[in-house]
């Protein structure tokens, strides 16, 4: 009896321990990824080489499309969380023995201040794809909060472009409309957006001037006196 006991402890000693997910190392390039920040459960980098504009199919450049591909690795918490997520939504766990964390695709639509997750894949260790979800939906910069994890990494994404933004013309395989040829620097989009974060730029209220002429000649007419009939009195007008 005391065998049939301990042998049920090592089975299920050996069960549990199968669920335990050790955090991988992942070889980020730090040549192509920017770190940005870390959390207790990941490690945030964007793209600095494949970030560019988007190109309409006229070939011109769109300002107001801004592509970034992110990583975020993963802490062996993190990716346990996900792990177990997946086992209980009965979904595949193949290659997850070695799940690093997640790429996500972003787009940020300068002229409507809004980000999007158009594409979000789980990544090995050797940054390989997994599973993929493009259920991501555009999400305006202004409700994102100050204590998000993502309002300072979609800050610093912005701030960088601002920083690199001809480059990022230069990269984008396309040619600047006519009327964007024409515009000043400071107008272009991604100058002009409220970065994640930052209270909004008070509008500039152009003062208004009234036109007193009326009022001086009005002023400059001579004044006629009569009698009013019934008061009896005499009135200035």
């Amino acid at each position: 009896m005391i065998k049939k006991f301990l042998t049920g402890i090592l089975t299920a000693a050996i069960i549990f321990s199968a669920n335990i997910t050790f955090a991988a190392y992942v070889d980020v390039p730090e040549d192509i990824y920017k770190w940005v920040q870390s959390t207790p459960r990941g490690n945030y980098f964007f793209n600095t080489q494949q970030i560019n504009y988007r190109v309409k199919s006229d070939g011109t450049i769109n300002l107001n499309m801004l592509n970034v591909p992110t990583i975020c690795t993963y802490d062996n918490i993190q990716i346990d969380d996900v792990v177990q997520k997946r086992r209980w939504k009965m979904q595949s766990l193949d290659g997850y023995d070695i799940l690093a964390g997640r790429a996500d695709y972003l787009t940020f639509d300068l002229k409507n201040e809004t980000v999007q997750i158009v594409r979000r894949v789980d990544i090995d260790d050797t940054l390989t794809e997994l599973d993929e979800d493009v259920s991501g939906q555009p999400i305006k910069l202004s409700d994102i909060a100050k204590t998000d994890v993502s309002c300072k990494f979609y800050r610093e994404i912005l701030k960088w472009a601002r920083e690199h933004n001809d480059e990022l013309i230069k990269r984008s395989k396309g040619r600047l409309s006519d009327a964007d040829s024409k515009l000043d620097a400071k107008n272009f989009p991604i100058y002009k957006i409220t970065l994640p974060g930052e209270d909004p730029k008070p509008e500039i209220v152009e003062p208004v001037t009234i036109d007193k002429t009326q009022e001086k000649l009005d002023a400059k007419k001579p004044k006629h006196r009569f009698i009013d009939k019934h008061k009896h009195k005499e009135v200035t007008q």
